[in-house]
């Protein structure tokens, strides 16, 4: 086991644990969670929506630097995070719903351990002052296409959105700087606010941190970026006012992320917005006593409708050439490529095949053409396993337990979503039928 102390001032003692992850907002240089001081700066955050941000902060962090390779079987860890909070008898109650909601959502086996702090001046502090946020909800922006139409559509009806985007590398920053001005210039200055989040595992600084972390390596797979990015909207909401939505758009199908093969089961697929996850994530809320709920628009529906249905058509085809849905849009600058959508990954295909819906899909969008790009159907060519994998896939008769393949389906919505699982299914066989090669139709006929 791997147990992780998680501090928020510099007064706390050490407890001779194997990681500590410090974030002290007076004294950046000697804390091991690096966070830009921006993104909560003149607000006025809830306590206890502070210390699940704090939570989620040291969980994505530990996720980011404790190695799966290490591991027996080269993926589950187990961590134990111990962190000091104002009510422990509150964190007690959301502790039994937490951990499972993160090993589901990580793959891991996460503990938590929660200790009362000893004084008002040991109490979690992050910043803030009185100010309140002018705003009907949260929205989260990732720089991809189905946020940006969550946004679009919030912002036609007429809401005041801020906008939280999480970033750690420049590319996924640049998306959203790009996207949040456009999307003021439509709708009004006073309609779109943007809080942008840069937070990552800090650089050893051996002369400041009590105890320096190597984030030199970091892990790739970090399946709980999801509850970072949704503890820091509801940090943001708490400041909006009680009962300010947070919005979370994605669409269904990759939402329950029906594994392609068997070697995709269990976490190895992402749970980032699955229905389970979610459950979990409200019912942890509601031992909190946190008066925010998640709300996603799309989660029964497949990306190609949620598209189809957006209520400013015109403004989404001009600015979806510029999201990126893409699950490494980096990579291709190893062979100087285009960056952005890599046109191979699963994420990808399901983008392309959205985008064909209503007849915007353009294969010099992408780094790569899935449809015509013969070498993605080679065994050895790794960057086509997606690919491979979805056209078996297709080749293979569904049952209604498939659905379920990835976690349970919660308050008897099985059916709902099996039902979406399968438009999404069509929609890619239609994609595929439209303009794929010969031997790309092959192998799923």
């Amino acid at each position: 086991m791997t147990v992780i102390q998680v501090r928020t001032s510099p007064s706390d003692p050490l407890v001779g644990s194997d990681l500590v992850l410090d974030w002290f907002p007076a004294d950046r240089a000697a804390s091991t969670i690096n966070v830009a001081d921006s993104f909560l700066n003149d607000l006025a955050i809830d306590p206890t929506a502070r210390e699940l941000f704090t939570l989620a902060a040291a969980v994505y962090c530990a996720d980011k630097v404790v190695h799966r390779a290490s591991q027996l079987d080269h993926w589950t860890r187990t961590m134990e995070f111990v962190m000091r909070v104002g009510d422990v008898a509150r964190w007690e109650a959301a502790r039994t719903v937490l951990e499972p909601m993160l090993t589901f959502l990580s793959g891991d086996q996460i503990k938590l351990r929660f200790t009362s702090v000893e004084s008002p001046d040991d109490a979690v502090d992050l910043g803030g002052e009185s100010a309140v946020l002018e705003a009907d909800a949260v929205c989260l922006f990732s720089g991809g296409l189905d946020s940006l139409t969550g946004a679009t559509d919030l912002l036609s009806g007429g809401s005041r959105l801020v906008l939280v985007g999480h970033h750690d590398s420049p590319l996924a920053e640049t998306k959203q700087e790009v996207l949040a001005p456009r999307l003021a210039d439509h709708f009004g200055e006073d309609a779109v606010r943007r809080r942008p989040l840069y937070l990552r595992p800090a650089v050893p600084n051996s002369k400041n941190q009590a105890q320096p972390i190597d984030a030199t390596d970091p892990e790739t797979t970090t399946r709980t970026r999801s509850f970072l990015f949704v503890a820091a909207a509801i940090a943001i909401a708490s400041a909006v006012g009680p009962g300010t939505p947070v919005y979370m758009p994605e669409n269904g199908f990759i939402g329950v992320n029906v594994p392609l093969t068997p070697s995709r089961s269990g976490s190895l697929s992402t749970r980032t917005t699955h229905p389970l996850y979610v459950d979990y994530f409200h019912r942890a809320l509601d031992c909190l006593g946190i008066p925010h709920r998640i709300e996603n628009p799309f989660r029964l529906q497949t990306k190609g409708e949620l598209i189809e249905s957006c209520t400013d058509r015109a403004l989404l085809q001009d600015l979806a050439p510029l999201t990126v849905s893409c699950s490494h849009p980096e990579a291709a600058r190893w062979h100087q490529g285009k960056q952005g959508n890599c046109g191979s990954c699963y994420p990808c295909l399901i983008r392309r095949a959205s985008l064909h819906r209503v007849g915007w899909d353009d294969p010099n969008d992408y780094d790569v053409d899935a449809l015509n790009d013969g070498r993605l159907l080679l065994r050895h060519w790794t960057s086509g396993a997606s690919l491979r994998a979805l056209l078996k896939s297709l080749s293979q008769p569904t049952k209604r337990s498939d659905v379920v393949l990835n976690g349970r389906i919660p308050n008897g919505e099985q059916p709902a979503f099996y039902d979406m699982w399968l438009r999404g299914r069509a929609e890619l066989r239609d994609w595929l039928d439209a303009g794929g090669s010969a031997e790309v139709r092959r192998r799923y006929a």
